[in-house]
């Protein structure tokens, strides 16, 4: 193989990001000191949003149209309420949610245990913006865990 074969593409160093270009960053929750794979690793972004469209689904209808009777196509508040009291209540208290317990993750504060009630507040504000809980970093850590001080690990 040449040399010229060997080096990445032009397109693949900037389309592709750092890892494209050859630099390693390590594997996600390095930086933190959290395993690579299994319990106490970061929760990767398919077990999150499956989490967040479970909890989502029980705020919608369980709780909004079946417990409460809400039209929600009419009251689109009503479920976003819900969701906020209901994530800041679980997590603040056990540190997960229905979704996060059936899909094996939990928030955890940086030392390690359950975050406080101050973080938990802000982050689950934050995380009802939407916008950003998309904006990650290199350890899949959303804005709203930095802010936080958390971070979303398997159990």
């Amino acid at each position: 193989m040449s040399k010229q074969e060997q080096q990445p593409r032009w397109t693949q160093t900037w389309l592709g990001g750092a890892r494209a270009a050859g630099v390693d960053l390590g594997y996600p929750g390095q930086r933190l000191g959290l395993p690579e794979e299994g319990s106490g690793s970061v929760a990767r972004f398919g077990r999150r949003i499956g989490a967040l469209v479970i909890d989502w689904m029980i705020c919608t209808w369980a709780i909004a149209q079946l417990i409460l009777g809400v039209d929600v196509a009419r009251q689109v508040w009503v479920p976003m309420a819900i969701f906020g009291l209901q994530y800041l209540l679980l997590v603040a208290t056990m540190g997960q949610t229905f979704g996060h317990r059936l899909m094996g993750i939990r928030v955890a504060a940086m030392d390690g245990g359950n975050p406080r009630l101050l973080p938990v507040f802000v982050r689950t504000v934050l995380l009802c913006l939407a916008v950003p809980a998309v904006i990650f970093d290199r350890d899949q850590r959303g804005l709203h865990d930095r802010v936080s001080n958390t971070v979303t690990v398997r159990m």
